[in-house]
């Protein structure tokens, strides 16, 4: 089956399969919040991003070889609701932005900087922090050895906008800002884009409508 990384909640999970890498995106959560289980493939280690919500249907999605590593995105209340849970069910580490941890009520065992790698198994995701949604917010860079980059992007980077800044004239132009240097500046248009909430997209996609965002500023 082609991954079209649309998925909804109470429904089934869409997997990307890559050569190094599996790609679980599932739906949960009355706010619809994507959560990704990474599996490395030669070793079967699994990392989750975002235990958003629904911790049954969380565990389920990661199965008996349980979770190594969690890494919340982002202190918003929606992207950690079952973090607590999968944590006790599991025993996995905890990852989340430096500036972020204290508005996480589980403890963080790892703080996380801009460039800071993370591995699950053989495979290293580079964190970027990214300032504007919130002080903390951090995507993690996947750049396949076997083909084009991928990074999940929790509420920073969505198809058609970057994430809420609330009006904010400074969070957005500090937003923006680094998704544009840190992300699009550095990332090619093949790059594939999966989000804290909805469908994924490409940066080729989005690209284009960069002087639009700046214009509109949000």
């Amino acid at each position: 089956m082609t991954y079209s990384g649309e998925v909804k909640v109470g429904g089934p999970a869409d997997v990307h399969e890559l050569k190094d890498l599996m790609i679980t995106k599932i739906a949960v959560g009355p706010m619809n919040n994507n959560a990704y289980v990474l599996r490395c493939r030669a070793t079967d280690e699994q990392l989750l991003i975002d235990a958003a919500n629904d911790a049954h249907a969380l565990l389920g999605t990661i199965g008996e070889d349980g979770v190594a590593s969690v890494v919340t995105t982002h202190r918003h209340g929606d992207h950690w609701q079952a973090l607590a849970e999968v944590v006790a069910a599991t025993g996995a580490r905890t990852y989340a932005g430096r500036e972020d941890a204290p508005g996480i009520p589980v403890a963080t065992d790892v703080l996380v900087d801009d460039g800071d790698v993370i591995r699950v198994g053989q495979v290293a995701l580079t964190a970027r922090h990214l300032v504007g949604h919130t002080p903390g917010s951090i995507a993690l860079v996947y750049d396949d050895p076997h083909g084009h980059p991928h990074v999940f992007t929790g509420d920073c980077l969505f198809p058609g906008g970057v994430g809420n800044t609330h009006k904010d004239p400074e969070a957005f132009a500090s937003l923006i800002q680094d998704v544009e240097t840190k992300i699009f500046d550095v990332l090619p248009d093949e790059t594939w884009v999966y989000p804290g909430h909805g469908d994924d997209t490409t940066l080729g996609a989005e690209r284009p409508h960069l002087p639009e965002w700046h214009a509109r500023g949000w």
